[in-house]
């Protein structure tokens, strides 16, 4: 009985320690706009895996075989590079999906005394896809992702963490979308 009684907070302190452990939490993003224009147009814009030129955080694009599953581009910011392969690609439905391979550091910070790499995107395992869907007349471009906070171990810090994530990722949708719509309504 005495054994028993032992085990049991052993027990409790286990489970307490499982309960409070926590890691990272898949993410999604989705964010879509309603564009005054035909879907055709739209498409015509965003269909070139290797120009991103439309969106405006984007300095540069190169990619090595175009709109070919496998293609690899290297998208180039003001702050680094992100490396993406493209996973699928549907001219006919007017959507591709991507996915993030390899970032460049924006910078380095201290976290639990340890030198920490924060990338230029705040994010791990992403992938996203985006598609035109014609609406009549008009065309809405929906944009949805997939990802982890960047910094995969717990007690993440604010650089790296999930609301870091979220709003890092909703910002690039929100500009690249908005932009998008002023270059097919002109």
């Amino acid at each position: 009985m005495k054994k028993s009684l032992l085990f049991l907070p052993v027990l409790m302190f286990s489970f307490a320690s499982v309960a409070n452990a926590h890691g990272p939490v898949r993410q999604k993003a989705d964010q879509e706009i309603t564009i005054n224009a035909p879907a055709a147009k739209v498409w015509g814009i965003i269909k070139d895996y290797g120009d991103m030129s439309w969106h405006p955080a984007i300095k540069n694009t190169k990619a090595d075989k175009g709109n070919e599953i496998g293609s690899i581009r290297v998208l180039t910011l003001d702050g680094g590079t992100i490396t993406e392969e493209l996973k699928k690609y549907d001219a006919d439905k007017m959507t591709y999906g991507y996915k993030i391979t390899e970032m460049s550091t924006a910078k380095t910070i201290t976290h639990a005394g340890n030198e920490e790499k924060v990338p230029v995107l705040p994010v791990d395992n992403y992938t996203a896809n985006i598609g035109v869907e014609a609406k009549g007349d008009t065309s809405v471009v929906t944009w949805k992702g997939a990802y982890y906070r960047a910094y995969t171990n717990n007690n993440p810090p604010a650089e790296m963490n999930e609301d870091a994530a979220n709003n890092a990722v909703a910002d690039v949708f929100k500009a690249g979308l908005a932009n998008l719509k002023t270059l097919a309504e002109k």
